[in-house]
């Protein structure tokens, strides 16, 4: 007797197929072999398994049995091969084919139930890419696996549910379509009409939220930087839908993804501590890595807080991802790649005590522990970061008054039509434009063409740097509605990118 059904595992973001292969055959001695390259937990499935079918009220084969995960030169590993396994034995005992372009997800308790398992809308939108259109995944994640569209779910409470649904006894209604709603206006936690002053790296900040350029800011101890950063999702429009999917793929795969509410509109803010490792940061693991904060922070915010604190590698790995919004990690189980188009604000004190410039207190440090200090920031890493802005403190008898300043909302409003226009004219944010499409799609005029390029040749800029500042002319021209980009928006690029983060 045999009994054949689909199911798939994960490598990070992609799907690879597995056809579990089921035969009971006859012989004296009882046995159950599972094949095909299974992980530990995989092999753990044959207990699961005999107990789910047994307490579920159905026969366990009591002769031979042999259980194939094909193809087998690909590692199994996780929970989510019980389901298709148990099904595969019951379909091969009732000798009845599993229904067509159909896959199974799930792992079993003892009493047969079935439960969550990880990556669900990873798994929904790769089977959905091979052709399948019906896909048996655990109730509990029957929302998340509806969000992949143009497949039906159906929701699995048990072992025998789901034999008695295949046998046509009782039917399994389909899991209704869940579409997450449109993209509405999210919660402002910290509004910028809060902070007193500072109206320089206010501005700094609706800059890079309206070209998604990373910023750096500078300044001693309570001068308001953390606050600042902490401001930035409050001035970004909601995510749209591809956005919002490619977030919760992410935390899908990471099992962090809200079974009730499983699209969230609100970009990602994530600021690890300063004691990260790189493998925390990026991604890592010990077989096949797993996704870092970098990936948590796609399509919103990473915010880096004492940016000097980091270890030094860990600051180099986060070169490559800036450049390319994404990153592959190669360990023993294969490479994988993960999104990391995120935006980079970190803040830093000029020096070790932090009062180095500082008009009311002393610097206590020597020249060797500054110098030493600022070495853990590379000019590589630097040159990254298109708006450098240094943070003064704001007099202390400002602060009992009421602030002055504009809301966040105010602000988002211009962020999101600068936006509006990038993406119409070229389809992505200035600080994604590549040299080429930067020379047709924002063309400088004589006056801003020799003013880039002069103070660009006095101050020693790298070729990087020169492109970095003229995206942000770019996005300060968009701010403003400008067609073309006049001179004073260089200049202003141009103070970003040439103050000394260090005073």
């Amino acid at each position: 007797m045999f009994g054949c059904v689909d199911s798939c595992v994960l490598a990070g973001l992609d799907v690879r197929r597995v056809r579990v292969e089921a035969d009971i055959s006859r012989g004296s001695q009882v046995e159950f072999s599972l094949v095909g390259l299974a992980s530990t937990t995989v092999k753990e499935a044959r207990a699961r398994v005999r107990s789910a079918v047994r307490n579920s009220g159905l026969e366990f084969p009591t002769t031979r049995l042999t259980v194939n995960l094909a193809p087998a030169e690909l590692r199994k590993e996780g929970t989510a091969l019980d389901l298709p396994i148990a099904i595969a034995i019951v379909l091969a005992r009732a000798k009845r084919p599993a229904p067509a372009r159909s896959a199974f997800l799930g792992e079993l308790a003892l009493d047969g139930s079935v439960r969550h398992v990880d990556g669900v809308l990873v798994a929904a939108r790769g089977l959905r890419e091979l052709g399948y259109e019906t896909i048996f995944v655990p109730a509990d994640d029957a929302i998340e696996a509806t969000l992949a569209g143009d497949l039906e779910v159906i929701p699995c409470e048990s072992l025998i549910a789901v034999v008695k649904h295949l046998l046509e006894s009782e039917p399994i209604p389909v899991a209704a379509p869940h579409s997450g709603g449109g993209a509405s206006e999210c919660p402002i936690d910290h509004d910028l009409v809060e902070v007193h002053g500072q109206e320089e790296a206010k501005r700094a900040l609706e800059v890079a939220a309206a070209g998604g350029h990373h910023l750096l800011l500078s300044g001693p101890p309570g001068a308001g930087k953390t606050m600042l950063a902490r401001c930035l999702p409050g001035i970004l429009p909601p995510l749209e839908l591809g956005e919002a999917l490619d977030v919760a793929q992410v935390r899908s795969l990471l099992g962090e993804l809200p079974r009730d509410r499983p699209l969230d509109w609100a970009r990602p803010f994530r600021a690890p501590h300063h004691g990260v490792s790189t493998a925390g940061l990026i991604g890592g693991g010990s077989r096949l890595a797993v996704p870092g904060e970098i990936s948590r922070a796609n399509h919103g915010v990473l915010f880096l807080d004492e940016l000097a604190e980091f270890q030094t590698p860990v600051l180099q790995a986060l070169r490559q991802p800036i450049e390319s919004g994404w990153i592959t990690i190669t360990r023993s189980g294969g490479s994988v790649t993960y999104p990391a188009r995120f935006t980079l604000v970190a803040a830093t004190n000029p020096c070790p005590c932090g009062w180095s410039g500082d008009s009311v207190r002393a610097c206590r440090c020597t020249p060797g522990a500054v110098d030493t200090y600022h070495r853990r920031l590379s000019g590589p890493l630097l040159d990254r970061i298109d708006i450098q802005v240094s943070v003064r403190r704001v007099p202390l008898d400002t602060l009992a008054s009421e602030p002055r300043g504009e809301s966040s909302a105010a602000v988002r409003d211009r962020v999101v039509a600068a936006r509006e226009r990038q993406l119409a004219r070229q389809g992505c944010l200035n600080a994604q434009l590549k040299p080429p499409r930067l020379r047709h799609l924002a063309a400088l005029g004589p006056a801003s063409r020799r003013t880039l390029e002069r103070w660009s040749a006095q101050r020693g800029m790298s070729a990087r740097a020169f492109h970095r500042a003229w995206r942000v002319a770019r996005t300060a021209a968009d701010l403003d509605g400008a067609e073309g980009i006049d001179e004073h928006h260089v200049l202003e690029a141009l103070g970003f990118r040439l103050q000394d983060v260090a005073a």
